[in-house]
């Protein structure tokens, strides 16, 4: 009987035996993962990733029609599969194309060597900041009407495509000239990401909220419009009053001092403190310390 389990059990471990792992095959699941990591965060900033949700529901819809023997349905799934691929790839031309030439520009191995410098630095820098309060507070004293939408986790791209290609680094002078009277791009918002000026003149959705007051105009309304689908910071300068305003998450802050901008900025930077380093003291150095207080009292 004992020989009986000690031969099954035996048995049912040679089948569950894991095969041999070399330090290749560890490299290699690595290099995989890194790589799918890269490719969902890129599709998750571009259209490509509401195809993949549409494919994912689509091969769920397949795998049912498989385990009911649906022959029809099944066929018609694998017939269409390369007329599929082949739409997706001509759908996504724009987006692949971005990809190699972001590719060609970016160094791997510097971004891989600077990721924790990044992710201290937060989503832009504190110069940013300071070009961007100085611009608004400028523009409101000139009364110069201002849209300005900073993005944050949400991608703003299907707004961008809106407007006209900036892409020039985020300073008071050109946020000042953009929004100036009678020029190009003045009409419309502004959308930075990161420390740079992606696009001027881009359209914005406007909020249908009945709770906001009747006496604000379209560029408020816009404001708050993009704030209820994405979660980016808009900055709104009055170009009746000079004021500026802020909406975020649907919910309008005016009359913001420049104390009250800076503290929203520099949430939504989601800045992280280096950790200070410790520094050990030499012994009896702190006695020496309290020895001189006292002295100096």
């Amino acid at each position: 009987m004992f020989q009986r389990i000690f031969d099954f059990a035996s048995a049912y471990i040679n089948a569950f035996r894991l095969p041999r792992v070399r330090i290749l095959d560890v490299l290699e699941m690595i290099i995989l993962a890194f790589l799918l990591y890269q490719a969902m965060k890129w599709m998750k900033n571009t259209r490509a990733w509401a195809v993949v949700k549409g494919l994912a529901v689509i091969l769920v819809f397949m795998a049912v029609a498989e385990i009911f023997d649906m022959t029809t349905i099944i066929w018609i799934g694998k017939s269409l599969f390369t007329l599929g691929a082949v739409a997706i790839i001509v759908a996504l031309q724009p987006e692949i194309r971005r990809l190699i030439e972001d590719l060609g520009k970016n160094n791997l191995l510097t971004s891989l060597l600077l990721l924790g410098d990044r992710q201290n630095e937060g989503r832009f820098s504190d110069k940013t900041i300071n070009e961007i309060i100085s611009a608004s507070f400028e523009m409101g004293r000139a009364k110069t009407g201002a849209l300005i939408v900073i993005e944050a986790e949400s991608p703003l791209e299907e707004y961008e495509r809106t407007g006209i290609t900036v892409d020039g680094i985020v300073s008071s002078q050109l946020l000042v000239n953009i929004f100036e009277h009678n020029t190009p791009l003045h009409d419309g918002a502004v959308i930075i990401q990161g420390d740079r000026v992606r696009s001027a003149t881009c359209y914005l959705p406007l909020s249908d909220n009945r709770s906001l007051s009747k006496e604000l105009g379209t560029r408020h309304r816009a404001g708050v419009g993009i704030s209820e689908v994405t979660d980016a910071l808009v900055i709104i300068v009055s170009e009746e009053t000079g004021k500026v305003s802020v909406a975020q998450n649907g919910e309008l802050y005016r009359c913001l001092d420049v104390i009250d901008l800076r503290k929203k900025l520099e949430v939504i930077q989601d800045k992280r403190e280096a950790k200070p380093k410790k520094t050990k003291s030499k012994k009896g150095e702190g006695k020496k310390d309290e020895a001189k207080t006292d002295a100096q009292s």
